[in-house]
């Protein structure tokens, strides 16, 4: 009988069908699982496409940041900049000022050494000429004889 059965493939049709019974309850399985993966995944990746971009809107925020110091330090340069120029004119000022107040106490210097000069030759004139002075402006004294009357 079971030869007959063999030749016939009902037994084959059996086990066929069982083993597909198996095979689609193991496939239903599958499939739930892999929904649940799915969903999984599904999750996961809006969580990374939510994490993406707040990061963009982070190197969005740097990015601006990174520029706005760019700005201020090229501000900062030309400020500097600008100070030295001010600060060099400044400084040819004041030394314009300087070699000016030098021309003048040195000319002051020179005046005061030529009076000086003026008067020492006026003290040394002075000074011969009492003594000289007398020699020529005093007449000489005559001799007075007083003879007695009587």
């Amino acid at each position: 009988m079971v030869k007959d059965q063999e030749k016939c493939g009902c037994k084959s049709k059996m086990f066929s069908n069982s083993k597909i019974a198996v095979l689609e309850s193991k496939f239903d399985m599958y499939e739930e699982l892999s929904k649940e993966m799915l969903s999984k995944l599904e999750s996961a990746v809006e969580k990374i496409s939510e994490g993406n971009n707040h990061i963009a809107q982070i190197l969005t925020k740097h990015d601006e940041r990174i520029e706005q110091s760019m700005k201020t330090d090229d501000l900062i340069v030309e400020m500097i900049n600008e100070l030295k120029k001010n600060m060099d004119k400044d400084k040819q000022i004041i030394h314009k000022r300087i070699d000016t107040v030098q021309k003048e106490t040195k000319s002051l210097s020179k005046f005061r050494w030529k009076v000086d000069g003026v008067l020492l030759l006026a003290l040394l004139i002075i000074g011969v000429g009492s003594r000289i002075a007398p020699i020529f402006l005093t007449p000489s004294p005559q001799q007075v004889i007083m003879e007695n009357q009587k």
